[in-house]
C-alpha cells in the first residue's frame, strides 16, 4: 500500500496543525475522527478513519516539522483555485 507524504510545514506549528486538521475535517466527508493525542514532548497527533483509507495529521516537536500522511492521495480534495 502506497502512503502519502505531505510536508505541510518545515517547523512544529500547532495554530497551523488546527487548521489543517479544520480542513481535513471540512473537505473530507464520511471521517472518522479519533481523540488528540499529545506527547509528553508537546507533539500532536490527529487520526482519522474514513472509507478511502486513513489519515494522520501530526506536529512533531522533536523533528519540528508538520506533516500528513494519507492512505490515499489529498491533493484532488484541497485545490488551489
Amino acid at each position: 500500500m502506497k502512503i502519502f507524504d505531505y510536508t505541510i510545514c518545515n517547523c512544529a506549528d500547532t495554530l497551523l496543525f488546527k487548521k489543517q486538521c479544520i480542513a481535513i475535517e471540512q473537505g473530507i466527508m464520511l471521517l472518522t475522527k479519533e481523540p488528540l493525542l499529545e506527547d509528553v514532548d508537546g507533539s500532536l497527533v490527529q487520526k482519522y478513519y474514513c472509507p478511502q483509507g486513513n489519515i494522520v495529521v501530526k506536529n512533531d516537536q522533536q523533528v519540528d516539522v508538520l506533516y500528513v500522511q494519507s492512505d490515499f492521495d489529498l491533493r484532488v480534495y484541497f485545490t488551489n483555485d
